[in-house]
């Protein structure tokens, strides 16, 4: 389908390079697959499973170089709500429709239409996917034992405040040890990987000192099995997709959104150009083939991909690498995974949700006070009170609609006084100056602007069109609805300066043969002489 030129000019020591950066990206990508899993309401192997299978096929049949995939924070809501409301079993078609949708994307070639979703819109949903995120870490920090997940935010609120009172002082001691060593190490030693040890001296301190006093992987998912995901294929029915159909596109937008954001970012920092349709094919598939084993969806990791970079990779075989890493881990570490605390996962998820809140670009966005702040509020609020299918669809429409409340504005409709060419009234005529674009958000106000100057009837109306950058069907309709009008009332219109492009589309609409041939003219000097010359053969 697509020509693969990510292995071009591929040498022997490039291996090294690779295999580097792709066990580093994989010591990484252990405990937040495991803990992204956890946040989302799954067991934490199904996250390792879609670190193994995503981070593999996007390798192969991705559009970038660079580019590592696997569940990721942004997901955690939609995910968790879906597993709240449907169960793990729909969960697994959602991800699967969502693989099927990004397959169409690519086909479609949609890939560049994610950029032109505006700023305010992704950073509203970004901050509030962190918060919600942090927020849901506050039960594990705590060691909040019996708190359970609610679908709603403020739900989830309440309950952790009124269960606050029963905190485990292990787990808050085993947290703050965790927090302690994320923000101190990478001061000090910042080529360690910070997250893996956040994880690991916590588990050890609580193991040797305090063992059977917090909850663990092991106490509340009953480990991680040391085997092979097996592969099943989950139970469709027509009613699970009807139900599902609005959560998997949700799935698949953000997907398509935060993969092309981190291909976007490896270029930046690569130098290198990623194929947008052929990341979503990768992306695609990845969704429809993880499920199949128990995976949750996935997508490109923005953080996993830098520290792929940093690290050295060359190709993407070093996600490859990754991936293989991961899965011989799993095989050969899993028993000792059922130890890790809970309240050792909290700090690691919370420093992620800091990460990517975005908070300074929020801070930016919020002091414009224009129409991007408001968009920006209601995406982030509707994010976390309500969910993130809402927050985007809100969202997009407003900025819709501010984007056609701001275009409407460049329209201008300019009346010159009405001439006559002679003592008579009876070759009277008012020009107007149209300029911007003609579109369903300004064609109400040209009908307006048209109607509320002519006072008077003229005999003859010209209207200048040379600066008129677009028309659409809803414009042309208001314009022809005029024209017609002008003629009943025995008056005529002249069309000056209109672009072939106008006058190709008025041919199609049937308003060219309504206004007449001879009523066009290059410019409104040819129209004018045009009416002295009618003018004189009636003198005559």
């Amino acid at each position: 389908m697509f020509a693969d030129d990510r292995f071009r000019d591929y040498q022997p020591a490039n291996l090294r390079k690779d295999f580097i950066s792709g066990i580093t990206v994989g010591i990484v990508a252990i405990p937040l697959g495991m803990a992204f899993a956890m946040a989302s309401g799954v067991k934490p192997e199904y996250g390792i499973y879609t670190t193994v299978i995503a981070g593999l096929l996007v390798a192969l049949f991705g559009g970038s170089r660079y580019q590592v995939a696997g569940p990721t924070g942004a997901f955690i809501p939609i995910l968790l709500a879906i597993v709240l409301q449907y169960g793990y079993e729909k969960l697994l078609i959602a991800g699967f429709m969502a693989g099927v949708i990004l397959l169409l994307m690519s086909f479609f070639k949609l890939g560049s239409l994610i950029h032109y979703i505006p700023r305010s819109v992704t950073i509203g949903f970004t901050t509030g996917i962190a918060v919600i995120i942090f927020t849901g870490q506050l039960g594990n920090f705590f060691g909040l034992a019996e708190l359970e997940k609610r679908e709603f935010f403020h739900e989830n609120m309440m309950l952790f405040f009124k269960n606050l009172p029963n905190l485990n002082g292990y787990s808050v001691l085993t947290a703050m040890i965790g927090l302690l060593v994320i923000i101190t190490v990478p001061r000090f030693a910042p080529r360690v990987p910070v997250l893996l040890v956040g994880l690991i001296i916590p588990t050890l301190i609580s193991v040797l000192l305090f063992p059977d006093k917090v909850e663990t992987v092991g106490t509340v998912f009953g480990g991680i099995p040391q085997a092979l995901p097996k592969f099943r294929i989950p139970d469709f029915t027509l009613s699970a997709i009807v139900d599902l159909w609005q959560p998997a596109l949700v799935i698949a937008a953000l997907g398509a959104i935060e993969s092309l954001l981190s291909a976007v970012v490896a270029d930046s920092m690569t130098g290198k150009r990623h194929h947008s349709n052929r990341e979503l094919f990768g992306q695609g598939l990845a969704n429809i083939v993880a499920p199949l084993f128990g995976g949750i969806p996935a997508t490109g990791a923005i953080a996993r991909t830098a520290t792929n970079i940093r690290s050295g990779a060359v190709s993407p075989l070093s996600s490859i690498i990754h991936s293989i890493f991961v899965l011989v881990t799993l095989l050969i570490l899993a028993p000792y995974a059922s130890h890790i605390p809970l309240a050792a996962m909290a700090p690691l998820l919370m420093f992620v949700a800091w990460n990517m809140s975005s908070y300074k670009a929020f801070g930016q966005l919020l002091k414009f006070r224009s129409s991007d702040s408001l968009v920006l509020i209601t995406t982030f609020l509707l994010t976390v009170f309500i969910n993130l299918t809402v927050a985007v669809q809100a969202g997009l429409l407003l900025a819709v609609l501010s984007f056609i409340k701001k275009k409407s504005e460049l329209l201008q409709v300019n009346n010159k006084k009405m001439q006559s060419l002679d003592l008579t009234s009876h070759f009277n005529y008012l020009t107007f100056s149209i300029k911007g674009p003609l579109f369903f958000g300004t064609a109400q106000a040209l009908e307006q602007s048209l109607t509320s100057t002519l006072q008077s009837s003229p005999r003859y109306i010209i209207l200048n069109m040379k600066d008129v950058t677009m028309i659409d069907a809803t414009g042309e309709d208001k314009l022809a609805a005029f024209i017609i009008g002008v003629h009943k009332r025995g008056s005529q219109v002249l069309i000056a300066g209109l672009p072939d492009w106008g006058i190709e589309l008025f041919k199609l609409s049937g308003l060219y043969n309504i206004i007449g041939s001879e009523s066009f003219f290059p410019d409104e000097e040819m129209a004018i002489d045009s009416l002295t010359q009618i003018n004189k053969t009636a003198g005559e």
